[in-house]
């Protein structure tokens, strides 16, 4: 028997996402999914047993519309299983979807499915400052070769994706964390097509996703979350996802995720799940607070220069935007003159924003990524990649923003 079912027919998004992958009989009626959180499963017949340990070995593929029996919480739960399948849904052009126990176990998850000793990645600069350590030390010690090219610089990624050596990984985080600069997501693409043996394109869209931008229709093949930000919304848990259009690259990453034993616990999937039907609700009154924030922003004198998607100036990140974004969301960044001293100064006068690093949740977060979430990139990189001396990056929540305004014009008067 099935663990979860629930009608696949043609709704909508904020239907789906109520609707598929539960079945409430078989959690005693709930309405709701109830936490399993049982380690070990018991098989309905030895030959279950024997067909779940096939399928999930990898030595027959399951038949249409099959669940095999659940063996062991490492390699799959019942919870998993429904947080899986509902979150398939509000990403756009998924068919599949599998979770991790954060999101850099999900990005280290699919460098390690995806790519083998003596093949190269490029990927776009700069990235959150964990992936970056993680591709410059973890994967070149397992001689997987990288190549880096400043986001937003489009020629010179489609040169890189064209020259590289045994390319099999093009991985890009749009817009940047931090400076919110954007990649063609499907001009990278394109570029991957034109070689003989194309290449994965892998899209970190945590910034904007799934609400503003979806890159499985650009032409990417895997978009990677880290659902710690958006998809949970409140600082409270840790947790990866991984989605695509096609299922076998799901079930690649699910079998390195049974040897490495980084799924997400019950726990987690539970209270992620009951989360997702608010993603969209979020995450637009996130942006237009933070739009509202930035447009007022732009002009203070204290400011050198505010980056946010709605206010970009260069044609060719305009014409991006306007391609492969709905909404510009809720991140910005501004670049305060007077360098570190004045960024410290503001943030240890902030009242209402926090400082602390991470983003997405419901409260307004502001760091120092220079000496916090990219600290490891050395200057040189660290000036390279933009992220300059007095770079301020915000995380706006959902408070009056009229009242973070305030704050954060307060807080610019002690600098």
């Amino acid at each position: 028997m099935p663990h979860y079912k629930g009608s696949r027919d043609p709704v909508h998004t904020n239907t789906a996402v109520l609707t598929r992958g539960f079945d409430p009989v078989l959690s005693v009626g709930s309405a709701r999914p109830a936490v399993f959180r049982s380690s070990t499963y018991v098989f309905s017949t030895p030959e279950a047993a024997e067909r779940a340990f096939a399928i999930a070995t990898g030595k027959v593929q399951p038949g249409e519309e099959e669940k095999a029996e659940l063996i062991y919480s490492r390699i799959s739960h019942p919870n998993a299983e429904i947080l899986e399948d509902q979150i398939v849904p509000i990403e756009a052009g998924a068919t599949e979807a599998a979770v991790f126990n954060s999101g850099m176990a999900a990005i280290f998850t699919a460098f390690l499915t995806f790519c083998r000793p003596g093949q190269s990645i490029v990927y776009t600069q700069p990235v959150y400052g964990g992936t970056e350590h993680l591709i410059d030390d973890l994967l070149a010690s397992f001689g997987i070769t990288a190549t880096a090219v400043i986001a937003g610089d489009t020629a010179g990624l489609e040169a890189a994706i064209g020259s590289a050596s045994n390319l099999r990984v093009v991985f890009i985080e749009t817009p940047a964390n931090p400076t919110l600069v954007m990649t063609d997501i499907r001009r990278a693409a394109d570029a991957g097509a034109r070689r003989r043996e194309r290449p994965l394109v892998l899209v970190d869209n945590t910034f904007l996703g799934p609400a503003f931008q979806h890159p499985l229709q650009l032409g990417a093949d895997l978009v990677l979350y880290s659902g710690t930000k958006f998809l949970s919304g409140f600082s409270d848990m840790l947790c990866g996802v991984a989605l695509a259009r096609d299922p076998q690259l799901i079930t690649a990453m699910r079998s390195v995720r049974i040897l490495l034993g980084n799924i997400l616990q019950p726990d987690e999937c539970w209270m992620l799940d009951g989360r997702l039907p608010t993603v969209s609700l979020r995450m637009n009154r996130q942006s237009k607070n933070a739009q509202r924030i930035a447009e007022r922003l732009v002009e203070h004198p204290k400011i050198l220069k505010v980056h946010y998607p709605a206010l970009f100036d260069d044609a060719e990140q305009i014409k991006i935007r306007l391609a492969q974004c709905d909404f510009p969301g809720s991140l910005l960044s501004f670049e305060l003159r007077g360098g570190r001293a004045a960024a410290f100064d503001l943030l240890r006068n902030l009242k209402i924003c926090r400082d602390a690093v991470s983003l997405g949740g419901v409260e307004t977060l502001a760091c120092h990524p220079r000496t916090t979430t990219h600290s490891t990139y050395t200057p040189e990189e660290a000036d390279r990649a933009g992220i300059a001396e007095g770079l301020v990056r915000v995380s706006v929540g959902i408070e009056d923003w009229r009242d973070l305004l305030a704050d954060l014009e307060q807080a610019l008067e002690s600098v």
